[in-house]
């Protein structure tokens, strides 16, 4: 909780109107939002959790478990959507036994489905750890996560 008091100082006397600074700012410091962190932020801002709770779950760019070591980002824009990204998105569920917003068991993957990446040219894309992957194909994605695990193994 020592970081989570470390965003505290930051707004001495805060109220209610600094609620999503406090709570962006606790996920860049601690990775995301845990069940201690919003009982502190309750606490120092006078909120219920429930509160907390429901401005946090409003917002997509709020996560309540920490991110895997890559993270994996699906591109829905619409280049990337009529290029097949929904065939990837399933490919990479089935593959990891996680949903958007999951992380596997192991830890090592993190799956994020976002409204655009930006590299509308190289659609089908996604990104891991923020690399861009250009014109992934839906039997690409298992040599991607084995390539990814072997790097964990090899970094271990």
């Amino acid at each position: 909780m020592e970081r989570v008091q470390k965003v505290f100082d930051k707004y001495p006397d805060a109220k209610r109107d600094a609620l999503i600074p406090i709570l962006q700012d606790v996920q860049e410091e601690v990775g995301f939002l845990s069940k201690d962190a919003v009982k502190e932020i309750g606490n120092y801002l006078k909120l219920p959790t429930s509160k907390i709770y429901g401005v946090a779950t409003f917002y997509n760019q709020f996560r309540f478990e920490a991110l895997g070591n890559y993270h994996i980002q699906i591109c829905r824009g619409t280049a990337c959507h009529v290029k097949g990204s929904a065939q990837l998105l399933e490919e990479f569920q089935r593959e990891l036994n996680i949903m958007p917003g999951e992380t596997t068991r192991d830890g090592v993957f993190s799956l994020e489905v976002v409204a655009c990446i930006g590299a509308c040219g190289l659609a089908p894309a996604i990104t891991i750890n923020g690399k861009v992957h250009a014109k992934v194909q839906p039997d690409e994605v298992k040599d991607l996560i084995n390539k990814y695990r072997q790097e964990v193994k090899e970094n271990a």
